[in-house]
């Protein structure tokens, strides 16, 4: 094992974190899945667990990859990448694989498989917000210039998901106002930005709601919302059922593999696996998770507030806070503190092109630590620890 850690590089407080988490993944998603094997492969749980074993493994190999090259590269590469999905994001809208009665997904020609746009889209931006941000740090209190380079491309992203995928254009414009006053933007600069945010949302659900044929994304994410308001239980079913697994969790839960909510709620294995993991390893495994989360926002904030680049400060903290509200969102939804989203759990739902891109992610965020931090104290401590393993 000693050997193993020789040859990553980075905090490596957070491989620790991201090996959990991913030991956490396999075991939830195994046995959360059986309805969709008995619906889908005859019942043959297995199919699915190898695949997702496959799928987490090529995460790490995503993260040695990501990680091993030089942080600086990511400015330009995902530069290319915010051009890039602008077309992506368009032509999900316009012919992506409907779901749900959202365009989510594009199919991969050849292959059978769908991937995210919105994922790489969220990627690419918050890299470009704190590249443009470290280029433009003598000049953030132009307000002209500060909407020109930073708002529109942030307002064309957002926009482009925003019809598919409210909860995750509202997670990424929050994201990019945390970038935006961490790297000193101006307060003009950030509530322009805010102010105008919330009067394009608005208009765009006025003329949604005239003409309801347009989206019906926009219908559903109003009635989940007036039911969790009013509490109407006949709406709020995924929620309810949810909330049944975590209340019979109790300390220590009920086994793994002993829930019995897996067999009534709806995306058990991926939006409502963190209720999964409460029923089957109790208010244990809910506090681990919240702590490995909040471990993993401890280690980037650190990694960020070390570096003596502002590129490399905001693209940890950046990334960071993505993985982080995502995650703290799932759980929320889990125990009613949120309408319902369809925000995935990061590196625990069952789900390709999110833990891949979440795996993305955090190789960046180690490429970042792994120029500023050759050895600190907790990593030689770590490698103590396994030495003696």
């Amino acid at each position: 094992m000693k050997a193993v850690f020789n040859h990553i590089k980075g905090d490596k407080v957070i491989w620790i974190i991201v090996l959990l988490l991913s030991v956490v993944s396999i075991l939830a998603v195994y046995s959360s899945v059986i309805t969709l094997a008995y619906r889908s492969r005859s019942g043959d749980a297995s199919y699915f667990l190898i695949k997702h074993v496959i799928i987490l493994l090529f995460g790490f190999l995503l993260i040695y990859i990501t990680h091993n090259i030089k942080y600086t590269y990511y400015s330009r590469i995902f530069q290319i990448g915010l051009i890039l999905s602008v077309p992506l994001l368009l032509f999900t809208l316009l012919k992506g694989v409907n779901e749900g009665s959202a365009s989510r997904w594009l199919q991969i020609p050849g292959l059978g498989l769908t991937f995210q746009t919105s994922d790489f889209a969220k990627l690419a931006l918050i890299v470009y917000i704190a590249r443009t941000v470290t280029l433009l740090q003598d000049e953030m209190q132009d307000l002209k210039k500060g909407l020109l380079h930073i708002t529109l491309p942030i307002f064309i992203i957002c926009g482009l998901i925003f019809p598919s995928n409210i909860s995750t254009a509202g997670l990424l414009f929050i994201n990019c106002m945390f970038i935006l006053f961490i790297g000193r933007a101006s307060a003009k600069l950030i509530f322009s930005t805010i102010g105008m945010a919330i009067a394009g949302g608005a208009l765009f659900i006025l003329i949604v709601f005239a003409f309801p044929h347009i989206n019906n994304r926009i219908a559903t994410a109003r009635a989940r919302i007036e039911s969790y308001v009013k509490g109407d239980k006949s709406s709020n079913y995924q929620a309810d059922q949810a909330m049944i697994a975590i209340a019979t969790g109790g300390t220590f839960g009920k086994g793994p593999g002993n829930s019995t909510q897996k067999n009534i709620l709806p995306q058990a294995s991926s939006d409502f696996i963190y209720a999964i993991l409460v029923e089957e390893y109790g208010f244990v495994m809910a506090i681990g998770m919240v702590f490995l989360y909040l471990a993993l926002l401890f280690r980037g904030v650190r990694i960020a507030a070390r570096n003596p680049k502002t590129f490399g400060s905001l693209l940890a903290i950046g990334l960071t806070l993505s993985l982080v509200m995502q995650a703290m969102v799932n759980m929320c939804v889990a125990i009613h503190l949120l309408p319902v989203t369809g925000q995935p759990l990061p590196l625990v739902s069952m789900g390709g092109t999110s833990i891949w891109f979440s795996s993305i992610a955090i190789g960046v965020i180690l490429s970042v630590s792994r120029a500023t931090e050759p050895e600190t104290e907790i990593e030689q401590q770590t490698g103590n620890i396994v030495a003696t393993t």
